[in-house]
């Protein structure tokens, strides 16, 4: 299916690809983190209560009475780009898709029976139409891979842990799950920035939508290498303090750091898994019965070991070492607390501190924002 851009991009034939199974562009630890969470003490019961109890016949007239609809009679841009991403990702059934107005650049995915995809006024006019065409791709993966569902929920129960805040212990259980939740949407967020790019098909593009959710529309003062070596400052700089602070950040957050995220991208990008994808060679979604839970919890565990192998992040190396069977772990953490890397002046012979060199490390991105979140991308 060929687009013309309206802003001089030239009109090019992307690969389209049936029949296939969200497993393909899923990130590992967004399924081993919902699997996580649905082994989490009365997640079920919840999920099913809210299920019957969230007014989603509400939260679609609400849309429907102060939003803007997409068709083919308004913004007919985004219309051909949500039915060409539907195409591409073979999503039979085309969600229905809604301008709000609203300064914040974002974008979100909701919805119980059936998925919405909202994008804000100001995502609209931030991006050009590359860009805008990964953002909707982002929301259609989240659409095949069933995420709304879960993110409606989230965006429940935060909106109700903060009415019943006030009660002693009131929210305890809720904050359990809505933690839980962010945990899973943050990974979530890292495959659906794969699906935007099997859609869109254009790295840079990605990148420069990455980098305006960052800095606004400023590309002229930015620059791709750049805002990928933030990332890489971000995830090796500093000690073990740090390393906690940036676990304390990124709690309250429901999406993943943006440099981060362009990082991760970038590093699927180059794999061979998406080569792969990119000839044609994917899992398909009538062999999704036929799949082993076994094997899929071992891919996760595959992921994580070697994000810890790979990981520059001070904490993450720490537990390498530890799970390496390193010696003397009171100096190591000694190093790691007080930033020292102090070469030492040797213990017994052959088994000196290696140095710490690793290769990339790994985490993930994000689209549009939460409530209460300042700024995010869906």
């Amino acid at each position: 299916m060929t687009d013309a851009g309206d802003k001089g991009v030239p009109s090019r034939q992307r690969r389209r690809f049936p029949g296939i199974s969200s497993r393909a562009y899923e990130h590992p630890a967004d399924r081993s983190a919902l699997v996580a969470l649905r082994r989490l003490s009365g997640f079920d019961t919840v999920f099913k209560a809210l299920s019957g109890l969230l007014p989603e016949r509400s939260l679609r007239l609400l849309f429907l009475s102060d939003s803007v609809r997409v068709s083919d009679a308004q913004f007919t841009h985004l219309n051909d780009m949500l039915r060409d991403a539907c195409y591409i990702l073979d999503l039979r059934k085309v969600p229905p898709m809604y301008v709000t107005q609203d300064p914040r650049p974002n974008a979100m995915c909701i919805g119980l029976d059936e998925p919405i995809i909202v994008v804000t006024t100001g995502l609209v006019e931030l991006l050009d139409e590359e860009e805008m065409r990964a953002v909707v791709g982002h929301e259609v993966g989240h659409a095949l891979s069933g995420h709304s569902v879960y993110r409606t929920i989230l965006l429940f129960l935060t909106n109700l842990a903060l009415k019943v805040a006030w009660i002693p212990l009131g929210n305890v259980a809720i904050m359990a799950i809505v933690t839980a939740l962010r945990e899973w949407f943050r990974k979530s967020e890292l495959s659906a920035d794969r699906a935007g790019l099997l859609v869109g098909q254009d790295l840079r593009a990605s990148m420069r939508g990455l980098m305006k959710i960052a800095g606004g529309n400023h590309l002229h003062e930015m620059n791709v290498d750049a805002f990928l070596a933030q990332a890489d400052e971000y995830e090796k700089s500093g000690d073990l303090r740090d390393s906690v602070l940036k676990i304390l950040n990124v709690l309250p957050r429901t999406h993943p750091f943006t440099t981060v995220r362009a990082a991760e991208l970038k590093k699927w990008s180059e794999t061979r898994d998406f080569q792969r994808l990119m000839d044609g060679h994917y899992p398909k979604r009538d062999e999704d019965k036929d799949t082993s839970v076994t094997d899929s919890f071992r891919e996760s565990a595959t992921h994580y070991a070697d994000t810890v192998r790979t990981s520059k992040d001070p904490l993450m190396k720490l537990v390498g070492d530890i799970a390496g069977g390193a010696g003397d772990l009171g100096g190591k953490l000694r190093d790691r607390f007080t930033g020292g890397g102090g070469s030492g002046s040797g213990g017994p012979s052959g088994g000196g501190s290696r140095s710490s060199g690793t290769t990339d490390g790994s985490d993930q991105q994000r689209w549009p924002k939460d409530p209460g979140e300042p700024g995010s991308g869906s």
